[in-house]
């Protein structure tokens, strides 16, 4: 579904990325692991479109992306979320949701003239399905709250929410579970298996180990720029090189 292919990043004299290659199967939840400065971060944004690579190659359902803006790899069904949630703060839950759709009749001025009833039809709509998106995340009863009046965990819900609102075929989910309390967290674990039954696949970056072994197999492994190793996430929290480049070396 997913094949990057010999990616490198510099940045001037640095190389934060180097020759990563890996491939995320359709139907899979991939984990992506690895030490602090490891480069996963630079990696998620080369993949969606943030970043271009300095060499390599990214491919998506068969057809190249590398080099592509971000909206137009959001347009192909890859979508991501942020470590750090970034809502529209001052609009509502509701409308942020809303907002997501593409090619929508009401952002054509002209269409709010000519074309009116088609435009509230189609925000009818999109409104029914943002709130039914809200509720399967348990975000309903926030929906006319202000964004940036909601908790980390209750952001991060959010987030998914909008990626879900793009109809994505792959989701790249940024650090799902930092700054979670514990009991959001197992909604968050609940939520990404559930939208996984639908037939949304994921590639997770996340410090969790204990999220990472429920959810995810395989699990890629980064250190020091490169793919140190892949595997089913028993045999990654076991492997030597894993223990000493992320798990300090003693057994998790």
């Amino acid at each position: 579904m997913l094949e990057a292919t010999d990616l490198v990043k510099d940045f001037g004299g640095l190389r934060a990325v180097n020759r990563v290659s890996f491939k995320v199967a359709e139907g899979t939840i991939t984990g992506l692991i690895g030490p602090n400065g490891a480069g996963k971060t630079t990696l998620f944004n080369m993949l969606a479109g943030a970043l271009r690579p300095t060499s390599g190659r990214i491919a998506f359902q068969g057809h190249r992306i590398d080099g592509r803006p971000p909206h137009a790899i959001f347009h192909t069904g890859l979508v991501r979320t942020f470590q750090i949630p970034r809502p529209f703060a001052e609009m509502t839950v509701l409308e942020n949701v809303m907002l997501v759709p593409l090619d929508q009749r009401g952002e054509r001025f002209w269409n709010n003239w000519v074309r009116r009833g088609a435009v509230r039809s189609e925000e009818r709509a999109t409104r029914e399905r943002a709130r039914a998106t809200l509720a399967f995340l348990g975000l309903e009863r926030l929906a006319g709250e202000y964004a940036k009046n909601l908790s980390g965990g209750q952001q991060k819900l959010l987030e998914i929410a909008r990626a879900l609102m793009a109809e994505p075929r792959l989701i790249l989910l940024d650090e799902p579970g930092a700054g979670v309390n514990p009991t959001l967290l197992g909604t968050i674990m609940d939520k990404i298996q559930e939208i996984h039954a639908r037939g949304v696949s994921f590639l997770i970056i996340e410090h969790n180990m204990d999220l990472i072994a429920a959810l995810c197999d395989p699990v890629l492994v980064m250190a020091q720029g490169g793919l140190l190793m892949e595997g089913p996430p028993d045999a990654v929290r076991r492997d030597p090189r894993v223990l000493e480049a992320y798990l300090g070396g003693a057994p998790a």
